[in-house]
C-alpha cells in the first residue's frame, strides 16, 4: 500500500486561517488538514464496505474505518485508507442507541461512538449502566440558541430576536431560497427582514406552514426570497476576513474540522466534528441525525452556515450556553444541510459557475530526485493556468498518492526494490484538472534485509473479549529460536490479560498468563518467545482481557524473527 503525503494547497485561506486560530495549530498545518479531509471525503465516497463507522483521523491525515471482519479490513486498505477491526457492528451500534432512547431515562444526547466503537450517552444526571453504552455526566443541557443575503449573515424572523442565514439555494422553478434552522421558522408564512426593527424585508418564512422541522426527524427550515432587489450568493460572510465561496456541499465525517459563521461575536469560529448522527434532547424538543462539534457558538448563530474548507455541511442548531475556543467538549450543533437540501428539492447555490472551464496546462519535466527503500522524491516543472494553479495531484496508476501545492512531492510507504511509474496532474480552484504529465519509472532501493515486521493500527481491548491483530513477515528462512515480540498496549489492569503470540504453523505461545493481585497497569514492553517455526507468514498476537471495568487498547506491535 502506497501512504499518501499530503501538503496544502491554498483552499479557502479564511477557513485555514480560522481553523489555525481556533485549533492552535499553524496556518500551514491547518491548510494540510483541510487537503486531508477533502482527500479522506474521497476515498469514503468511493469505499464500498460494510463498516461499524468512519472518521477522520487528524494523527495519519487519512479516513479510518472500523470493519468487524478481516476481510473488510483489507479492501479497506487497498482503498488508501486505514483500517481498525472492533467487535460491534452498525447494526449492534444502532440497536443499542434504540435501547437508551426507549429506555425513558433522560439524557442531553445519544448516539454512536464510531472511534471507540460504543453508544456515548451525555446526561446532566444518573444514567443506567448499560453493556456497551458509555455514560459521560455533563454539568448544563443544549440549548436551541436563537437570535445581497450572504451565509451567515443576520436575518429576522417577524419582530423575533435574530437567527443567521444558512445557505441559499434555488427550487426547480429558479426561486430564491435560504435554509436555515428549524427553530427559527417555526411560524407559517411570516415575514422575513434583513434589519432589525422589522425593517426592510427580504422574504418569507416557513411558507404555507409545511417548510420547517423542529422536532425528531432535524432542525431545519427555508425562507423564501421574494422580494425585489434581494438576490442570494455563495459567498460566505467570514466577518473582515477574505469571504469564502462554497463550491458544494457534503456529509461531514468525525474528526474532520469545521468552521460556522453566524452573527454574533466572534462570529467566524472553528472546531472538530466529535460525532454525527447524535440524538439531541434539547428539553423542549428532541431532534435526531445531529453532529455534535468543539468550536463555540452564541446566541443568534441559530441556523447559520457551517463549512469544511469550502463544501456546505451544515446548519447551526444550538450548542452549550458558553463556552471557550480549544475546548474538546460537545460545545456546538449542526443539522446536516443535505438533509434539509433533499427534503424540499432545493439546489445549492455555489460558486462553481464561475464560467472558468480551462484546465491547467500538463506539469512537465517529471524527475526522481532521490529514493530510499520505502520512498521517492519527485519534482517537476509547474503548470500554468488562464486564472491560476492551485495544486498538484501525483498518481501511481490510476491511484492518487500525493496532493501538494507546488511542483514537487515525496510518496513514502513503498517495496523495497520495486518499480513504480508515477504521473503528476495540475488543478486550479474551479476544479478543472490538466492532462497527466509524461510518465517517470522510479525503482526504490534494495532494503536492509530487516527481519522486525509490525502492525501499527488501533484495537480496543475489552471486558471479556479477544484483540487480535496480525502481522505478515516476509522474512526467509527459520525464524529464530527466540522471538522478540514489542507490544504497544495500555490497559488499566495487566492482571486481567492473557497475550499470546500465534505463529504461522498455528502453534501458539503465552507471553502473559493472566492473574494476580492488586491490578497493575500494563504499559508499551517487549517480550520473548521461544519458538520452532519459519519466518514468513502471518504471526498473529492475541489479548485477551479476562476482567471486568477495566478497558485498555492495542495501539501496536512488532516482531523481530
Amino acid at each position: 500500500m502506497i501512504l499518501p503525503v499530503l501538503t496544502a494547497p491554498a483552499i479557502a485561506d479564511p477557513v485555514a486561517d480560522a481553523v489555525a486560530r481556533d485549533l492552535g495549530i499553524s496556518a500551514s498545518a491547518a491548510r494540510t488538514r483541510l487537503v486531508q479531509q477533502e482527500r479522506a471525503h474521497d476515498v469514503s465516497a468511493g469505499l464500498s464496505v460494510a463498516d461499524a463507522g468512519r472518521w477522520f483521523d487528524a494523527a495519519s491525515g487519512r479516513l479510518t474505518v472500523a470493519v468487524t471482519r478481516p476481510e473488510d479490513a483489507d479492501l479497506v486498505r487497498a482503498a488508501g485508507a486505514s483500517a481498525v477491526l472492533v467487535s460491534r457492528s452498525a447494526a449492534e451500534l444502532s440497536a443499542l442507541v434504540s435501547r437508551v432512547k426507549a429506555s425513558g431515562h433522560a439524557f442531553r444526547s445519544v448516539g454512536v461512538d464510531v472511534r471507540r466503537n460504543d453508544v456515548v450517552v451525555s446526561a446532566v444526571g444518573p444514567f443506567p449502566a448499560v453493556d456497551g453504552v458509555r455514560v459521560v455526566r455533563v454539568a448544563q443541557p443544549f440549548v436551541q440558541q436563537s437570535g445581497e443575503v450572504n451565509p451567515g449573515d443576520p436575518w429576522w424572523p417577524g419582530s423575533e430576536s435574530n437567527c443567521s442565514v444558512g445557505f441559499p439555494a434555488t427550487d426547480s422553478s429558479g426561486g430564491k431560497h435560504f435554509v436555515t434552522a428549524g427553530h427559527c421558522t417555526n411560524d407559517a408564512s411570516q415575514a422575513a427582514y434583513g434589519e432589525s426593527g422589522q425593517r426592510n424585508r427580504l422574504g418569507t418564512s416557513n411558507v404555507g406552514g409545511n417548510r420547517s422541522v423542529n422536532a425528531r426527524e432535524g432542525d431545519m427550515g427555508v425562507v423564501a426570497v421574494t422580494e425585489p432587489g434581494w438576490t442570494v450568493s455563495p459567498v460566505v460572510n467570514t466577518w473582515g476576513s477574505p469571504a469564502v465561496t462554497v463550491t458544494g456541499s457534503k456529509d461531514a465525517l468525525v474528526g474532520e474540522a469545521v468552521c460556522h459563521s453566524g452573527n454574533t461575536a466572534p462570529q467566524f469560529e472553528c472546531g472538530v466534528v466529535n460525532s454525527v448522527n447524535q440524538t439531541v434532547d434539547y428539553g423542549s424538543v428532541v431532534v435526531d441525525g445531529l453532529s455534535l462539534t468543539t468550536a463555540c457558538s452564541e446566541g443568534g448563530d441559530s441556523g447559520g452556515a457551517w463549512l469544511a474548507g469550502s463544501s456546505a455541511v451544515g446548519l447551526h442548531s444550538g450548542g452549550q450556553s458558553s463556552c471557550s475556543p480549544g475546548s474538546t467538549e460537545d460545545n456546538s450543533i449542526f443539522q446536516p444541510v443535505n438533509e434539509a437540501l433533499a427534503k424540499w428539492n432545493l439546489t445549492l447555490v455555489t460558486g462553481s459557475g464561475s464560467g472558468d472551464t480551462e484546465p491547467p496546462t500538463a506539469p512537465s519535466g517529471l524527475r526522481s530526485t532521490g529514493a530510499t527503500a520505502t520512498g521517492v522524491s519527485l519534482e517537476w516543472s509547474a503548470a500554468s493556468d488562464n486564472v491560476g494553479v492551485t495544486g498538484y495531484d501525483v498518481y501511481s496508476g490510476s491511484t492518487v498518492v500525493a496532493s501538494v501545492a507546488g511542483p514537487s512531492a515525496s510518496v513514502d510507504g513503498l517495496t523495497p526494490d520495486t518499480a513504480y511509474s508515477f504521473t503528476v496532474a495540475a488543478r486550479d480552484a474551479a476544479g478543472n484538472v490538466s492532462k497527466q504529465s509524461d510518465a517517470v519509472s522510479v525503482r526504490t532501493a534494495p532494503g536492509s534485509g530487516s527481519r522486525t515486521f509490525g502492525n501499527p493500527e488501533d484495537f480496543p481491548i475489552r471486558d471479556f473479549q479477544v484483540a487480535v491483530s496480525r502481522v505478515v513477515s516476509t522474512a526467509s528462512g527459520a525464524a529464530a529460536s527466540s522471538v522478540t515480540v514489542q507490544v504497544d498496549a495500555t490497559h488499566t489492569c495487566s492482571q486481567d490479560l492473557n497475550i499470546a503470540l500465534v505463529g504461522p504453523s498455528g502453534r501458539s505461545y503465552s507471553l502473559q498468563r493472566y492473574g494476580g493481585y492488586p491490578c497493575t497497569p500494563l504499559q508499551p514492553k517487549a517480550f520473548t518467545a521461544r519458538v520452532s517455526e519459519r519466518a514468513a507468514g502471518t504471526w498473529t498476537l492475541r489479548i485477551g482481557d479476562n476482567g471486568p471495568a477495566d478497558e485498555g487498547v492495542l495501539s501496536g506491535w512488532s516482531i523481530t524473527v
